[in-house]
């Protein structure tokens, strides 16, 4: 399968992978910095943003299949990986796999107890039929700092701050995208994240946890460290579940100075 993609800036490149109901599109705030020192590729996964669906169940192994035949048709095996969410824990079964150098995961999924992955299929079932219900209104609703508040508050921190492109694309994306529910069963459903042994990262390997996060909750960045020794863990102390919209500054150092040539 071709995904969708494009590229954007000059450099060594980047590979960044969006999560849940997402495009390429959910990394719009950091790009222009990235652009300036890297060769940005965005994606669109499997049954989201302009790519079509996989025949298949849409688990992690499959999708993260995808990407990764993605890297090698486009030359990229050895580019260094940034993911967000679903796209953390892709990111992060592709350096188990040696897959890429280095990697930086945003608030990954994957590290959740009984009672915390109940939590989030209930919470994400909830707001994927309440954006259903609100889609006519969803470009007004978000196009103010009021319902973007009201709308945002589970994946940000400061929902009013978010720009109103970044929420209608990521919100629109959560509700329309044929991939949402397929891949929203298949995360709860599938097995939880298999770590890696210390000394086996293909490169530096960087976990980086909103301590504000609300789906991916902050006491599971232990677990995801635990599974992952190689891996150092950054935290951005006033952030929900996606820094790039939160913190887009921070966001955009930390994955420079992660993926920088040693």
């Amino acid at each position: 399968m071709e995904l969708q993609h494009e590229r954007r800036g000059s450099g060594s490149p980047l590979v960044l992978v969006h999560g849940l109901g997402g495009s390429r599109h959910s990394f719009d705030r950091i790009v222009p910095d990235l652009a300036t020192q890297r060769e940005v590729v965005l994606l669109d996964l499997p049954g989201f943003g302009g790519t079509p669906p996989l025949a298949g169940e849409p688990s992690v192994a499959a999708l993260t299949d995808a990407v990764a035949g993605f890297l090698t048709d486009h030359d990229l095996t050895g580019a260094d990986l940034v993911g967000s969410s679903l796209g953390a824990r892709m990111v992060l079964e592709m350096a188990r796999r040696g897959i890429g150098r280095h990697v930086v995961a945003l608030d990954p999924g994957g590290f959740w107890n009984d009672r915390e992955l109940r939590v989030f299929s209930a919470s994400l079932r909830a707001s994927v039929a309440l954006v259903r219900g609100l889609r006519p209104a969803l470009p007004t609703l978000l196009g103010n700092p009021v319902g973007r508040t009201a709308l945002l508050a589970q994946f940000s921190a400061r929902p009013w701050a978010v720009p109103a492109a970044t929420a209608i694309n990521e919100v629109a994306g959560l509700a329309d995208a044929p991939g949402t529910d397929a891949t929203l069963r298949a995360l709860v459903d599938g097995p939880r994240q298999a770590g890696a042994p210390a000394a086996t990262a293909p490169g530096r390997l960087v976990i980086g946890w909103g301590r504000r996060d609300l789906v991916t909750v902050p006491a599971q960045a232990a677990r995801a460290a635990g599974r992952f020794p190689d891996a150092r863990l950054h935290w951005f102390e006033r952030c929900g579940h996606f820094p790039q919209w939160d913190a887009p500054a921070e966001a955009t150092r930390v994955i420079l100075e992660a993926t920088v040539a040693a």
